[in-house]
């Protein structure tokens, strides 16, 4: 496993737990939990307070034009004079007839009577309370359909499936992507996003995620209880309705003229465009903490894995060790006690970060050689994976890989992951071998999906066919995870798939 190489000492509980917890140490232990976003907004405060750090920015492009400055001002010029110029003059340059002090602009908050103080009034002339406003404001699209996924979809999988479905969206509630390509990318089953999909066609506003406008009325009669034999033909023919073509659809829906019309008054009281009544917000993408990438391949055609912490969501810091030397010989006695703390500062948080940097990366590593698998195959190969695993293998205590792993994520070909994903139980199966919860779990749900209607497997069936295939798995167990994915019991689903 190939990844940026460690500048500075790792970072290990286990070392720390027998030092006593200074400042410094408490400091790396912190920036370790934090994310790349939140590492960053630590770093900025630390700017604004230390002299001696600055941002390792890089410099100006060598063919971008030099700033122009502005022109000085003559020391007779006045306030009409410094208007009227090109540009406008810097604060030591203003002339003294200007007061800026002077100048009331009622659309400010110059007065101390803004938009929000307690004078405000709403358009009807009513006050305006802001904190009711803001428990009034409606949510967007996603945020409303994210909140009935975490109440619908317990399993892990579910749950990332239906994600991708909400970010696939369109301003009207349809599919952008064909289903078929959203399974490919996940690396699941065709059967097993359709059955998701399936579920979140009911979601409310009933209709969304439909793959056609037939699909999306259809689930809006479904949901009214409307979507009897008739409607579902003329659903069918919705081309033959744009036409008129009424004496014909009257045959095919097997119905007279005034049925037809009621059926087709009810069609146009559906919501066509379901998305459309909300405000439509882009999916906020997740940032991910690690990058991840095939390196090339090698002369057997076999490729290795590449990882770097984002540069784009971490600063990188310079310690400012000339201003610093000229500092000190000719400042008082008080700058440079003041000078020697804040080196010592500076210094404390670079190493910080250097073993921030060094721990996630190993034991991202590590994570990803353990679930190259998955990488590669996709969810059926997750392997089972604990925090003592990675703690035995990269030489840390367990407390620090999970500080390493909190809050973090990844980005990999399959898609973003939060790093704590990769962590499951594991199941014992045949000759020792073991089974990752949620690869097992996800079988379940396949072997559940593909039964025969009129051969509904029972708990038993279904653990009997695991242990088969070198899962040994009890009966409970099987019952604990059909529940978890929200698959209904045998004698409900028999019901449910069998014609009456």
């Amino acid at each position: 496993m190939a990844f940026a190489p460690s500048l500075g000492p790792r970072l290990d509980m286990r070392q720390s737990q027998s030092l006593v917890m200074t400042p410094q140490l408490r400091q790396a232990i912190q920036l370790l939990q934090f994310s790349n976003l939140e590492a960053a907004s630590y770093l900025e405060d630390e700017l604004l307070k230390n002299p001696l750090l600055e941002r390792d920015d890089p410099g100006p492009s060598p063919t971008a034009e030099p700033p122009i400055a502005p022109p000085t001002l003559s020391p007779d010029s006045d306030a009409a004079s410094g208007t009227a110029s090109e540009f406008l003059p810097t604060a030591n340059e203003a002339p003294l007839d200007l007061d800026p002090t002077n100048i009331y602009d009622p659309g400010t908050n110059a007065d101390g009577y803004g938009a929000t103080g307690s004078g405000s009034f709403s358009e009807d002339g009513e006050a305006w309370n802001p904190i009711e406003a803001l428990g009034a404001e409606r949510p967007n699209l996603r945020e409303h359909l994210e909140s009935q996924m975490r109440l619908t979809f317990a399993h892990p999988t579910e749950r990332l499936i239906a994600l991708a479905l909400i970010a696939a969206l369109d301003e009207a509630g349809r599919l952008a992507e064909a289903p078929s390509v959203i399974a490919d990318q996940l690396g699941v089953p065709l059967a097993a996003l359709e059955a998701v999909r399936a579920k979140m066609l009911h979601f409310d506003p009933p209709g969304l995620f439909a793959l056609s406008l037939a699909e999306c009325l259809a689930a809006q009669l479904a949901e009214k209880n409307r979507l009897d034999p008739a409607m579902v033909a003329l659903l069918e023919n919705l081309e033959r309705l744009a036409r008129r073509e009424l004496r014909q659809l009257q045959e095919i829906c097997g119905v007279d003229a005034e049925d037809l019309a009621d059926m087709i008054a009810e069609i146009k009281r559906l919501d066509p465009k379901p998305g459309t009544g909300f405000d439509f917000e882009p999916l906020r993408p997740l940032i991910p903490d690690v990058l991840m990438r095939p390196a090339p391949a090698n002369e057997t055609g076999e490729s290795d894995w590449l990882l770097e912490i984002n540069p784009e969501t971490m600063p990188r810091l310079l310690i400012r060790r000339g201003f610093h030397a000229r500092m000190l010989a000719s400042g008082s006695r008080e700058t440079r006690g003041f000078l020697s703390e804040q080196m010592q500062n500076a210094n404390s948080l670079v190493k910080a970060l250097e073993s921030r940097t060094q721990t996630i990366l190993r034991v991202a590593a590590e994570i990803v050689r353990r679930q190259d698998g998955f990488f590669r195959h996709g969810i059926s190969h997750l392997r089972p994976l604990t925090l003592r695993d990675i703690a035995a293998e990269v030489e840390l205590h367990e407390s620090t890989v999970s500080r390493a792993t909190s809050n973090k994520s990844i980005a990999t070909p399959r898609g973003i992951f939060e790093l704590k994903f990769f962590f499951t139980t594991a199941l014992a199966g045949a000759n020792g071998e073991t089974h990752s919860a949620e690869t097992v779990r996800h079988r379940v749900g396949q072997i559940i999906n593909a039964e025969n209607p009129k051969n509904i497997l029972s708990d038993d069936a279904v653990a009997a066919l695991l242990q088969k295939e070198g899962i040994d798995i009890a009966r409970r167990t099987v019952a604990k995870y059909r529940e978890a994915l929200r698959i209904p019991g045998s004698a409900q689903r028999k019901r449910e798939k069998q014609p009456a």
